[in-house]
Parts: structure tokens; C-alpha cells; sequence
């Protein structure tokens, strides 16, 4: 029992999942193995997505360092903060949990909290889609929405500011 108490709860979590699928095993064996395949191919899509992700992380440990990051993401970055991350929440790809280790890592270097909001919001604005919103909306619409949600994700950003004040990275 002792044992059980020191264990971390992944390694519950592990093991509770791994109960449920093989009791799912015992009553459907051809279903469990279909969920299996499924995850399996979902996890080689992803992939790429995760080596970019840790390739820019490693980028960013190497030759960012947390000086960088502060006068251009930080406290000190002013206006100039607020661009960069509607620029990279355009240009970025990938779904956001897998942008979420890299956000905290830059969090945790000293990017504010409000233009994390503004990076995330702006990830709407999608480049590749534009041709397709074109084709079924229109010009003006595409447009006009996209303009929407970059002004948006700066309010969204500076009412993040707001409400957490100068506690912005506790």
C-alpha cells in the first residue's frame, strides 16, 4: 500500500487506461485493436508537427536567451512585443497543444502573458485558407474578418494585461 501512495499519478493514469483497454479487449478484442491503429496513425501524423515544435524550442534555448526574450517579448518590449506575436500567431502552424510546452518555455523566459493571448488569438488568421474563405465568402469578408480578429486579439491581449496586472508571470 505504501508503494501505491509513492507512485506518481502518470503512472496511475497509465495503469487505469491500460485496465479500461483491457476490459474493453474482453469484451470487443476487434474494436480495441481499430482504436489502436487509429492512435497509432494519429500519433505518425503528428510527428512532424512535434519535431518542429521541439526544433523550434531547441532554436529558441540555444541562441534566445532570456535577455532577448524580455526586451522583445517581455515587460520592456512595448508596441514592438504586441507585433511579434501577431506575426508569429499568423505565420505559426500546428495545433495549439502542441504549442503549449513552447509558450511556457518562452513564459517562463519572460514573455508577457497578454502577448501569449495575442499570439494564440492570431493563430485564426490562417494564410492557407484564404483562397478557400475567398472562394466561398468573398474578398471583402476574408478580409474584414481577418482584421476583426487581429484587432480582437489585441483587446483580448490587453485585457489579459488588465485583469493580471503586474503579477502577469506568477
Amino acid at each position: 500500500m505504501e508503494r501505491l501512495k509513492r507512485t506518481s499519478l502518470s503512472i496511475k493514469f497509465l495503469l487505469a487506461v491500460l485496465a479500461v483497454y483491457a476490459g474493453a479487449a474482453f469484451l470487443d478484442f476487434g474494436l480495441v485493436m481499430t482504436g489502436l491503429q487509429e492512435t497509432g496513425k494519429m500519433f505518425l501524423r503528428l510527428i512532424p508537427v512535434l519535431v518542429l515544435v521541439l526544433g523550434i524550442m531547441f532554436v529558441i534555448n540555444k541562441f534566445l536567451h532570456t535577455d532577448k526574450i524580455r526586451k522583445h517579448l517581455g515587460e520592456e518590449s512595448g508596441w514592438k512585443g504586441w507585433i511579434w506575436a501577431m506575426i508569429t500567431g499568423i505565420l505559426i502552424s500546428g495545433p495549439p497543444y502542441v504549442l503549449f510546452p513552447l509558450l511556457e518555455d518562452m513564459r517562463k523566459k519572460g514573455m508577457k502573458n497578454s502577448l501569449i493571448a495575442v499570439f494564440l488569438y492570431n493563430r485564426n488568421v490562417k494564410i492557407p485558407f484564404f483562397p478557400v474563405m475567398v472562394y466561398y465568402f468573398g474578398l471583402a469578408f476574408t478580409i474584414i474578418i481577418s482584421v476583426y480578429i487581429i484587432i480582437f486579439s489585441f483587446l483580448s491581449g490587453w485585457l489579459i494585461q488588465r485583469l493580471c496586472g503586474s503579477k502577469e508571470r506568477d
